[in-house]
């Protein structure tokens, strides 16, 4: 496709458009339950093969998930369980939340 004359933007316009695609599918999918993270990285990998400020941020990403997950890990086991205490309270405070907008019509 790159070769053709213009496939070059062609292919740079439907990769930007999946990738904030991708991207946008992410953030919804971040107060539900799944893997709203995961799918916004594979967006912005998208990106990354395009742009270079994506790929920039991409592994500035990877190194601060790596450099988050060694230091909880080093933590004793209580920090780790409050930790983990905390994330699925405001987890299941966004759940409920939605949940009690969603059954209320007009807001």
């Amino acid at each position: 496709m790159r070769g053709l004359p213009g496939g070059w933007v062609a292919w740079r316009v439907a990769v930007s458009l999946l990738g904030v695609a991708v991207i946008a599918i992410g953030v919804i999918l971040l107060p539900l339950p799944g893997p709203g993270w995961v799918v916004i990285f594979a967006g912005l990998g998208l990106l990354a093969t395009e742009y270079v400020w994506a790929a920039r941020l991409l592994k500035w990403v990877r190194t601060k998930v790596v450099e988050w997950t060694r230091w909880l890990a080093g933590q004793p086991v209580w920090v780790r369980v409050v930790f983990g205490v905390v994330t699925f309270a405001v987890v299941a405070a966004i759940i409920w939340a939605a949940w009690y907008l969603a059954g209320r019509p007009g807001l």
